[in-house]
């Protein structure tokens, strides 16, 4: 019997080499296995639905369209209001401080100071309060002598028509007037005459009472009531009309033309407009 001779160099038969047999069905050929898939498979008894991109994030649905451009609509319109408010802030805030900045050089240059008022004497008439009957009617008359002092060196006063002057013992006034029209320059001292008058007057019987008692103890109390409007001349530029409040409380020893001051106080103010 003869030898088999195999090659040398020949390797060995692997299983994979082999011939499949019929009988082994689970063995599947490598050639028709189907190449692996890039995306994953969605298991069976699923679908997927594909919408594009820009109808996803930037087209609202129909239902919502309006809401959408109210919404918008609303939010640029708030956007604007708050960049007005923001511009009429700044602007106010710039206004207020030039406005501070003027007020500032104008007091440092013009240095200017309140001016002061006094009465100087008064004399009184038509007031007699010793009558028996307390229904007789009076008709006094006060000469009110009034000193104004302006001690500003670069500011004039103009006193102006339409002022008024009034006398009153307690509530009830007594007589009334005004000033006369005049201009004051400045750093200058002005002394002017007020006849005062009123016809009828008819004082309560507590307040005849209560001047007759003063007028004894030599202490009447009346306050002198002045509003004047002035505008102010600063160089050659006069201001607004401003209106001037003298409040004076004055005590005088007796209701006649010999009358004297005992004492007297002035409060000063002024309404800018």
């Amino acid at each position: 019997m003869a030898d088999r001779v195999h090659p040398r160099d020949s390797p060995p038969v692997s299983a994979e080499s082999q011939p499949a047999s019929p009988q082994d069905s689970s063995v599947v050929p490598q050639a028709l296995r189907p190449p692996p898939s890039e995306k994953p498979v969605p298991p069976p008894g699923t679908y997927v639905i594909k919408i594009p991109k820009d109808q996803v994030y930037r087209v609202p649905p129909a239902e919502n369209a309006r809401r959408y451009d109210q919404y918008t609509h609303r939010k640029h319109r708030r956007s604007r209001c708050c960049c007005c408010c923001c511009w009429l802030i700044g602007i106010l805030f710039i206004l207020i401080v030039l406005l501070g900045i003027a007020a500032g050089i104008f007091y440092l240059v013009f240095r200017p100071e309140a001016p002061k008022y006094t009465i100087e004497n008064i004399a009184i008439r038509g007031i007699n309060v010793t009558s028996p009957s307390s229904d007789v009617a009076i008709s006094p008359q006060f000469n009110v002598t009034v000193k104004a002092d302006n001690p500003n060196d670069k500011i004039g006063i103009y006193y102006l028509k339409d002022s008024s002057a009034e006398v009153f013992y307690n509530d009830a006034r007594l007589c009334n007037g005004a000033l006369p029209a005049f201009y004051q320059p400045s750093n200058n001292v002005t002394v002017f005459g007020m006849v005062l008058k009123d016809n009828g007057i008819e004082l309560r019987s507590e307040d005849r009472k209560s001047l007759l008692e003063s007028q004894t103890k030599r202490k009447v109390p009346l306050t002198v009531r002045i509003r004047a409007p002035v505008k102010i001349k600063v160089g050659s530029v006069k201001t607004w009309k401003i209106t001037v409040k003298v409040d004076c409380d004055v005590t005088v020893n007796e209701l006649t033309v010999q009358a004297k001051i005992v004492s007297k106080s002035c409060d000063y103010k002024v309404d800018l407009w």
